[in-house]
Formats: C-alpha cells, sequence, structure tokens
C-alpha cells in the first residue's frame, strides 16, 4: 500500500486548469482497482491518494501519467506503507 503526497509548486490557476485531466486520471485509477481513496490537503497546498501496486516500480509509471506530474504543477512524494492495524469496516478493502 502506498500514500502519495503532492504539493502543488505552481499558481491555484495552473492547478484549476489541469483539475479536469487530473479527475480523469484518478477516475481511471479508481477504476482499475489501483487507488482506494483520494483529496485535497487542507490548506489548498496538494492531495493525497492511497493507493495499492504491486511494487513501487508500478505505482511510479501510474503517477507519472497524472497531468500534474507531467506538466510540473505538483511535486510527489510516495511512502511505502504495510498496514499492520485497521478499521473492521475495511476488512473488504485490504483482505
Amino acid at each position: 500500500m502506498f500514500i502519495i503526497e503532492l504539493t502543488y509548486i505552481k499558481p491555484i490557476s495552473d492547478v484549476e486548469h489541469y483539475l479536469p485531466a487530473h479527475v480523469e486520471y484518478l477516475d481511471k485509477h479508481y477504476k482499475s482497482g489501483h487507488f482506494m481513496m483520494s483529496g485535497r490537503k487542507e490548506p489548498r497546498t496538494g492531495g493525497m491518494i492511497i493507493a495499492q501496486a504491486e511494487s513501487l516500480d508500478e505505482l511510479t509509471k501510474i503517477y507519472h501519467t497524472d497531468p500534474f506530474f507531467i506538466n510540473n504543477i505538483a511535486s510527489f512524494n510516495v511512502i511505502n506503507f504495510v498496514p499492520s492495524k485497521w478499521a473492521e469496516k475495511l476488512n473488504d478493502c485490504l483482505s
């Protein structure tokens, strides 16, 4: 499991310009099963994506197709973690 932290490096007007394409990118990877949760940080300085992939290499290929990455709108920090405890209501997602 991975956490992808995006931090905007361009003005919010640039973020807004690429947001529709970014949402399409998110939708594609929700459908593929790679993305489990996403949203913006508060204050609005970037966003977070909870993802699953076979490897960091696979995930890197995925986020390199994000319009925010391609157009240098945000920097990306990836954290790989292995969940060891979770709420019961997440059992179906994590099994």
